[in-house]
Protein backbone atom coordinates (compact mmCIF):
# COMPACT_ATOMS: atom_id res chain seq x y z
CA UNK A 1 0.00 0.00 0.00
CA UNK A 2 1.44 3.25 -1.22
CA UNK A 3 1.42 5.33 2.26
CA UNK A 4 1.71 9.27 2.74
CA UNK A 5 5.49 10.01 3.17
CA UNK A 6 5.26 10.54 7.41
CA UNK A 7 2.92 7.02 7.81
CA UNK A 8 5.53 5.48 6.13
CA UNK A 9 8.87 6.52 7.61
CA UNK A 10 7.00 5.77 10.73
CA UNK A 11 6.43 3.00 10.11
CA UNK A 12 9.95 1.72 8.81
CA UNK A 13 11.47 3.52 11.76
CA UNK A 14 9.14 1.47 14.24
CA UNK A 15 9.06 -1.84 12.40
CA UNK A 16 11.59 -3.94 10.68
CA UNK A 17 9.16 -5.20 7.64
CA UNK A 18 5.27 -5.22 7.00
CA UNK A 19 4.24 -8.73 8.39
CA UNK A 20 2.29 -11.09 5.82
CA UNK A 21 -1.10 -9.77 7.31
CA UNK A 22 -0.11 -6.36 6.45
CA UNK A 23 1.27 -6.90 3.07
CA UNK A 24 -1.80 -9.17 2.21
CA UNK A 25 -4.67 -6.61 4.05
CA UNK A 26 -3.11 -3.63 3.01
CA UNK A 27 -3.56 -3.61 -1.33
CA UNK A 28 -7.72 -4.53 -0.58
CA UNK A 29 -8.46 -2.30 2.43
CA UNK A 30 -6.71 0.63 0.60
CA UNK A 31 -8.91 -0.40 -2.84
CA UNK A 32 -12.03 0.49 -0.04
CA UNK A 33 -13.03 -3.41 -0.51
CA UNK A 34 -14.22 -5.04 2.46
CA UNK A 35 -11.78 -7.57 3.62
CA UNK A 36 -11.36 -9.94 6.03
CA UNK A 37 -8.09 -11.14 8.31
CA UNK A 38 -7.28 -14.58 9.21
CA UNK A 39 -3.97 -13.94 10.99
CA UNK A 40 -2.40 -14.90 14.50
CA UNK A 41 -2.49 -13.37 17.50
CA UNK A 42 0.47 -10.73 17.28
CA UNK A 43 0.62 -10.62 13.58
CA UNK A 44 -0.46 -6.95 13.25
CA UNK A 45 -3.60 -7.33 11.90
CA UNK A 46 -5.33 -4.71 14.40
CA UNK A 47 -2.57 -2.48 13.03
CA UNK A 48 -3.31 -3.14 9.21
CA UNK A 49 -6.77 -2.30 10.00
CA UNK A 50 -6.19 0.87 11.56
CA UNK A 51 -3.13 2.60 9.68
CA UNK A 52 -4.81 2.81 5.93
CA UNK A 53 -7.76 4.84 8.07
CA UNK A 54 -5.28 6.67 10.40
CA UNK A 55 -3.24 7.74 6.21
CA UNK A 56 -6.84 8.85 5.21
CA UNK A 57 -7.61 10.61 8.19
CA UNK A 58 -4.74 13.19 9.30
CA UNK A 59 -4.16 13.87 5.29
CA UNK A 60 -7.11 14.29 4.08
CA UNK A 61 -9.15 17.57 4.89
CA UNK A 62 -11.28 17.06 7.98
CA UNK A 63 -15.04 17.17 7.20
CA UNK A 64 -17.10 19.76 9.02
CA UNK A 65 -18.18 18.61 12.70
CA UNK A 66 -21.24 16.64 12.37
CA UNK A 67 -20.17 15.02 9.52
CA UNK A 68 -16.54 14.16 11.48
CA UNK A 69 -17.04 10.39 12.59
CA UNK A 70 -15.51 8.06 9.67
CA UNK A 71 -13.83 4.91 11.57
CA UNK A 72 -16.08 3.06 13.48
CA UNK A 73 -14.39 -0.24 15.85
CA UNK A 74 -16.58 -2.43 17.16
CA UNK A 75 -15.06 -4.99 19.87
CA UNK A 76 -16.63 -7.94 21.51
CA UNK A 77 -15.06 -7.19 24.88
CA UNK A 78 -14.67 -4.09 26.73
CA UNK A 79 -11.24 -4.54 28.03
CA UNK A 80 -9.97 -4.83 24.57
CA UNK A 81 -11.71 -1.79 23.39
CA UNK A 82 -10.07 0.07 25.90
CA UNK A 83 -6.72 -1.10 25.20
CA UNK A 84 -7.27 -0.87 21.31
CA UNK A 85 -7.73 3.03 22.12
CA UNK A 86 -4.40 3.54 24.55
CA UNK A 87 -2.17 1.29 21.54
CA UNK A 88 -4.19 3.23 18.33
CA UNK A 89 -3.05 6.75 19.98
CA UNK A 90 0.63 5.67 19.89
CA UNK A 91 0.44 5.67 15.69
CA UNK A 92 -1.28 9.00 15.78
CA UNK A 93 1.38 10.54 17.86
CA UNK A 94 4.33 9.03 16.08
CA UNK A 95 3.29 10.03 12.73
CA UNK A 96 2.81 13.61 14.44
CA UNK A 97 6.12 13.78 14.76
CA UNK A 98 7.48 12.56 12.15
CA UNK A 99 4.66 14.89 9.89
CA UNK A 100 5.90 17.90 11.78
CA UNK A 101 9.53 17.55 11.26
CA UNK A 102 9.10 16.87 7.72
CA UNK A 103 6.62 20.17 7.98
CA UNK A 104 3.44 18.40 6.20
CA UNK A 105 0.11 19.34 6.85
CA UNK A 106 -1.76 17.28 9.03
CA UNK A 107 -4.93 17.26 11.61
CA UNK A 108 -4.85 15.02 14.62
CA UNK A 109 -7.86 12.58 14.10
CA UNK A 110 -9.87 12.46 17.31
CA UNK A 111 -10.96 8.91 19.08
CA UNK A 112 -13.69 8.59 21.27
CA UNK A 113 -14.56 5.05 23.57
CA UNK A 114 -18.34 4.51 23.63
CA UNK A 115 -19.24 1.47 26.52
CA UNK A 116 -21.72 0.94 29.22
CA UNK A 117 -19.41 2.12 31.19
CA UNK A 118 -19.15 5.33 29.56
CA UNK A 119 -19.79 8.44 31.48
CA UNK A 120 -23.44 10.47 30.37
CA UNK A 121 -21.15 13.60 29.66
CA UNK A 122 -18.98 11.89 27.32
CA UNK A 123 -21.94 10.62 25.40
CA UNK A 124 -23.83 13.83 25.29
CA UNK A 125 -20.27 15.26 24.08
CA UNK A 126 -19.98 12.94 21.31
CA UNK A 127 -23.47 13.48 19.86
CA UNK A 128 -22.89 17.31 19.69
CA UNK A 129 -19.10 17.01 18.16
CA UNK A 130 -18.62 13.47 17.18
CA UNK A 131 -15.09 12.01 16.97
CA UNK A 132 -13.08 10.59 13.72
CA UNK A 133 -12.83 7.61 15.23
CA UNK A 134 -15.10 5.76 17.68
CA UNK A 135 -14.17 2.24 19.81
CA UNK A 136 -17.55 0.73 20.88
CA UNK A 137 -18.99 -2.61 21.66
CA UNK A 138 -21.90 -4.35 19.82
CA UNK A 139 -24.38 -3.57 22.59
CA UNK A 140 -23.53 0.12 22.78
CA UNK A 141 -23.79 0.34 18.68
CA UNK A 142 -27.08 -0.99 18.89
CA UNK A 143 -28.21 1.68 21.69
CA UNK A 144 -26.95 4.47 19.93
CA UNK A 145 -28.51 3.42 16.62
CA UNK A 146 -32.08 3.56 18.71
CA UNK A 147 -31.07 7.31 19.87
CA UNK A 148 -30.11 11.03 18.64
CA UNK A 149 -26.54 9.54 18.50
CA UNK A 150 -27.39 8.02 14.85
CA UNK A 151 -26.85 10.88 13.38
CA UNK A 152 -23.07 11.12 14.45
CA UNK A 153 -23.02 7.77 13.00
CA UNK A 154 -24.33 8.88 9.31
CA UNK A 155 -20.74 9.82 8.15
CA UNK A 156 -18.74 6.53 8.95
CA UNK A 157 -16.97 5.00 5.95
CA UNK A 158 -15.14 2.11 7.48
CA UNK A 159 -16.07 -0.74 10.18
CA UNK A 160 -13.36 -2.51 11.49
CA UNK A 161 -15.12 -5.97 13.53
CA UNK A 162 -12.22 -7.19 16.05
CA UNK A 163 -12.57 -10.67 17.35
CA UNK A 164 -15.03 -11.61 15.03
CA UNK A 165 -14.83 -15.30 15.58
CA UNK A 166 -16.34 -14.69 19.22
CA UNK A 167 -19.29 -12.35 17.76
CA UNK A 168 -20.20 -14.86 14.67
CA UNK A 169 -21.13 -17.72 16.39
CA UNK A 170 -24.47 -16.62 18.71
CA UNK A 171 -27.06 -14.23 19.22
CA UNK A 172 -24.52 -11.45 20.08
CA UNK A 173 -23.75 -11.57 16.50
CA UNK A 174 -27.03 -11.74 14.76
CA UNK A 175 -27.50 -8.70 16.78
CA UNK A 176 -24.58 -6.83 15.59
CA UNK A 177 -25.62 -7.91 12.71
CA UNK A 178 -28.54 -6.20 12.26
CA UNK A 179 -26.76 -3.36 13.15
CA UNK A 180 -24.68 -2.77 10.86
CA UNK A 181 -27.75 -3.46 8.67
CA UNK A 182 -29.43 -0.27 10.37
CA UNK A 183 -25.66 1.93 9.94
CA UNK A 184 -25.89 1.06 6.73
CA UNK A 185 -29.31 2.23 5.45
CA UNK A 186 -28.00 5.34 7.45
CA UNK A 187 -24.41 6.19 6.45
CA UNK A 188 -24.88 4.68 3.36
CA UNK A 189 -22.01 1.37 1.91
CA UNK A 190 -19.26 1.22 4.02
CA UNK A 191 -15.79 -0.87 3.76
CA UNK A 192 -15.90 -3.89 6.51
CA UNK A 193 -12.63 -4.99 8.05
CA UNK A 194 -12.58 -8.52 10.14
CA UNK A 195 -10.42 -9.54 12.29
CA UNK A 196 -9.51 -12.87 14.02
CA UNK A 197 -6.93 -15.52 14.97
CA UNK A 198 -9.39 -17.97 14.94
CA UNK A 199 -12.52 -18.33 12.78
CA UNK A 200 -13.69 -20.69 10.44
CA UNK A 201 -14.76 -21.41 8.00
CA UNK A 202 -13.59 -18.35 6.93
CA UNK A 203 -16.24 -18.18 3.76
CA UNK A 204 -19.12 -18.31 6.61
CA UNK A 205 -17.52 -15.66 8.90
CA UNK A 206 -17.02 -13.51 5.45
CA UNK A 207 -20.85 -13.55 4.67
CA UNK A 208 -21.60 -12.52 8.62
CA UNK A 209 -19.21 -9.38 8.22
CA UNK A 210 -20.87 -8.36 5.09
CA UNK A 211 -24.23 -9.79 4.43
CA UNK A 212 -25.35 -12.66 1.59
CA UNK A 213 -24.29 -11.14 -1.98
CA UNK A 214 -21.37 -8.65 -1.10
CA UNK A 215 -17.96 -9.30 -1.97
CA UNK A 216 -15.74 -9.89 0.56
CA UNK A 217 -11.86 -10.45 0.05
CA UNK A 218 -10.50 -12.99 1.72
CA UNK A 219 -6.77 -12.62 3.67
CA UNK A 220 -5.74 -16.02 5.00
CA UNK A 221 -2.22 -15.77 6.55
CA UNK A 222 -3.12 -18.33 9.54
CA UNK A 223 -0.82 -21.35 10.64
CA UNK A 224 -0.95 -24.08 12.15
CA UNK A 225 2.20 -24.97 14.51
CA UNK A 226 4.21 -28.21 14.19
CA UNK A 227 3.41 -30.70 16.94
CA UNK A 228 6.15 -33.06 18.47
CA UNK A 229 4.24 -35.41 19.81
CA UNK A 230 5.73 -38.51 22.08
CA UNK A 231 4.21 -41.47 24.59
CA UNK A 232 6.85 -40.97 27.17
CA UNK A 233 6.32 -43.99 30.00
CA UNK A 234 8.76 -44.39 33.27
CA UNK A 235 11.73 -46.61 32.84
CA UNK A 236 11.04 -49.38 35.44
CA UNK A 237 8.44 -52.19 34.16
CA UNK A 238 4.81 -50.95 34.28
CA UNK A 239 2.83 -52.65 36.61
CA UNK A 240 -0.79 -52.10 37.71
CA UNK A 241 -0.46 -49.61 39.74
CA UNK A 242 2.65 -47.53 40.02
CA UNK A 243 4.91 -47.94 42.72
CA UNK A 244 6.77 -44.56 44.79
CA UNK A 245 9.62 -45.07 42.84
CA UNK A 246 8.17 -45.10 39.21
CA UNK A 247 6.35 -41.89 40.31
CA UNK A 248 9.73 -40.16 41.48
CA UNK A 249 10.94 -41.47 38.14
CA UNK A 250 7.62 -39.80 36.92
CA UNK A 251 8.33 -36.46 38.60
CA UNK A 252 11.97 -36.30 37.80
CA UNK A 253 10.90 -36.48 33.87
CA UNK A 254 8.44 -34.04 33.93
CA UNK A 255 11.08 -32.05 35.65
CA UNK A 256 13.59 -32.28 32.77
CA UNK A 257 10.48 -31.32 30.36
CA UNK A 258 9.56 -28.24 32.59
CA UNK A 259 13.48 -27.44 32.34
CA UNK A 260 13.41 -27.22 28.29
CA UNK A 261 10.13 -25.55 27.78
CA UNK A 262 9.44 -21.72 28.93
CA UNK A 263 6.11 -23.02 29.73
CA UNK A 264 4.74 -26.27 30.32
CA UNK A 265 1.02 -27.40 31.23
CA UNK A 266 0.50 -30.77 32.86
CA UNK A 267 -2.91 -31.75 33.22
CA UNK A 268 -4.54 -34.21 35.86
CA UNK A 269 -8.22 -35.98 36.04
CA UNK A 270 -8.45 -35.21 39.66
CA UNK A 271 -7.75 -31.86 42.37
CA UNK A 272 -5.83 -34.12 44.86
CA UNK A 273 -3.68 -35.42 41.69
CA UNK A 274 -2.76 -32.05 40.91
CA UNK A 275 -1.89 -31.21 44.51
CA UNK A 276 0.12 -34.09 45.14
CA UNK A 277 2.00 -33.52 41.82
CA UNK A 278 2.61 -30.06 42.27
CA UNK A 279 3.88 -30.87 45.73
CA UNK A 280 6.25 -33.28 44.57
CA UNK A 281 7.49 -30.84 41.86
CA UNK A 282 8.07 -27.85 44.07
CA UNK A 283 10.24 -30.42 45.81
CA UNK A 284 12.46 -31.45 42.80
CA UNK A 285 12.33 -27.84 40.99
CA UNK A 286 12.18 -25.27 43.99
CA UNK A 287 8.81 -23.14 45.13
CA UNK A 288 9.31 -20.86 42.31
CA UNK A 289 8.83 -22.79 38.78
CA UNK A 290 5.44 -24.39 39.52
CA UNK A 291 2.15 -23.55 39.81
CA UNK A 292 -1.38 -25.30 40.33
CA UNK A 293 -4.45 -23.64 38.40
CA UNK A 294 -7.85 -25.18 39.23
CA UNK A 295 -10.88 -24.17 37.15
CA UNK A 296 -9.01 -20.90 35.84
CA UNK A 297 -7.60 -19.91 39.29
CA UNK A 298 -4.42 -20.10 40.57
CA UNK A 299 -4.01 -21.65 44.14
CA UNK A 300 -1.88 -19.22 46.71
CA UNK A 301 1.00 -21.87 47.52
CA UNK A 302 2.25 -22.44 44.25
CA UNK A 303 4.18 -20.62 41.23
CA UNK A 304 4.25 -21.74 37.26
CA UNK A 305 5.81 -25.07 34.99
Amino acid sequence: MAFRPAVETWFRQSFDSPTPAQSAGWPPIARGESTLILAPTGSGKTLAAFLACIDRLMFEPRPDPPARCRVLYVSPLKALAVDVERNLRAPIAGIVGVASARGDAFVVPDVAIRTGDTPSSERARFTKSPSDILITTPESLYLMLASRARHALASVTTVIVDEIHALARDKRGSHLALSLERLEALAGPFQRIGLSATQKPLSEVAKFLVGVGRECELVDVGHKREMDLAVVVPPSPLSTVCSHEQWDEIYHQIADLISEHRTTLVFVNTRKLAERITARLTEVMGADQVTLIENGATRPFSCTM
